[in-house]
């Protein structure tokens, strides 16, 4: 599995950002630490490579996982969903890049102009600085190091599925596939969702992908959901396939296992 192999090789260093800049070298996978003049400091990025790489001349796509650390994060276990995902001939091979949090409340966040949200996430708003490193700095960074094929996701859950919802709504292009596990669409009064009509309709989603789904949360949580998901209905931009998988039997807690599982092979089937 992804997991017992990827803390091996994590034992045993933490490999240094200056690695090869072409593709066509073998780059291991286990932890890096990558540079960003966006946001002023390092990032810690975990790289799981599917089986088979070093030896194949294949390429393939990448996902981009948030909250991806390898301690009270989410690497491990999504990184083993795919292993598992592959093996039984569910999903297509892929790379899967982590990105380790540090402030999740400042970068996963677009500013806030609702009072009781900014005194609530005071140091909230950092989405677009966020989203800027993702695509212009971490994207070259993996292209130059891995045999990729072009074809990248995105996924989160909570504030990490606003972010990727964020992402869908604002700058489409910047990923072909999006998962959001009960994204936290209450932030700023529910402001992405009422923006989502306008965004769907001036947006290029043709091409693009995006899983949505939600536990029995209710309240603001699935309001946002709901306006999101007529948004689409009534905008069935060209091109684009989504899916809603609301999940009423899980909880918020719960909800980002199984929106994974069936997800993931969702959007990158096998090939």
């Amino acid at each position: 599995m992804f997991r017992r192999r990827f803390l091996a090789a994590a034992a045993a260093a933490l490999v240094p950002a200056a690695l090869p800049k072409s593709a066509s070298a073998v780059v291991p996978d286990g932890t890096f630490r990558v540079d960003s003049k966006i946001l002023g400091d390092q990032r810690r990025i975990n790289v799981a490579l599917p089986p088979g790489y070093a030896g194949s001349r294949r390429r393939y796509p990448v996902l981009y996982l948030l909250d991806g650390g390898t301690v009270q994060e989410d690497f491990p276990k999504i990184s083993d969903f795919v292993a598992e995902a592959v093996a039984a001939g569910r999903a297509a091979p892929m790379i899967v890049v982590g990105i380790e949090g540090v402030d999740r409340k400042h970068d996963l966040t677009h500013p806030a102009t609702f009072p009781d949200d900014r005194k609530l996430l005071p140091q909230s708003g950092g989405s677009a600085a966020y989203r800027r490193f993702l695509v212009d700095e971490l994207q070259p960074w993996v292209n130059a190091r891995y045999r990729t094929n072009g074809q990248r996701g995105l996924i989160g859950e909570s504030l990490a599925g606003l972010f990727t919802v964020e992402t869908f709504l604002r700058e489409p292009q910047a990923f072909d596939a999006y998962l959001a596990a009960s994204p936290s669409l209450w932030w700023d009064d529910q402001s992405l969702s009422r923006e989502s009509a306008a965004l769907l309709a001036k947006g290029k989603f043709a091409g693009r992908r995006l899983y949505l789904s939600i536990g029995d949360e209710g309240t603001t949580m699935q309001a946002g959901v709901d306006r999101v998901v007529a948004a689409l209905k009534a905008a069935a931009p060209k091109g684009l396939l989504w899916r809603y998988d609301p999940m009423p039997g899980e909880h918020h807690n719960t909800i980002y296992d199984p929106s994974a599982k069936a997800g993931l092979p969702w959007l990158f089937p096998p090939r």
